[in-house]
């Protein structure tokens, strides 16, 4: 029972879709901007920690010894500010 039950629930993809859900591409310039927006909403550390991570790709052990922090400390500063971004992010006036 509980097999069909799932069976039954599967979504079914549709191919064509109406006006009201089709998404407009932003121009890069305010993709920028919106992204600039919630970096600046981050702390120093926070920002920092992000742009030496995602942006220059150094490794946990690398970002510790450059900001004076442990391993540990890293990650758990930098899940936390990705956490603050992803909601700044997919807020409805900020959706990209």
């Amino acid at each position: 029972m509980i097999d069909h039950i799932r069976k039954v629930k599967r979504i079914s993809l549709r191919e064509e879709f109406s006006e009201e859900t089709r998404v407009e591409s932003r121009p890069v310039n305010n993709l920028k901007k919106i992204l600039d927006e919630a970096l600046e909403r981050l702390s120093e550390t926070q920002r920092s920690l992000v742009l030496l991570k995602d942006y220059e790709g150094y490794s946990y052990e690398e970002i510790g010894r450059i900001m004076n922090l442990n391993e540990s400390q890293v990650k758990v500063y930098l899940h936390r500010a990705r956490v603050q971004l992803k909601e700044y992010l997919v807020k409805m006036e900020n959706v990209i």
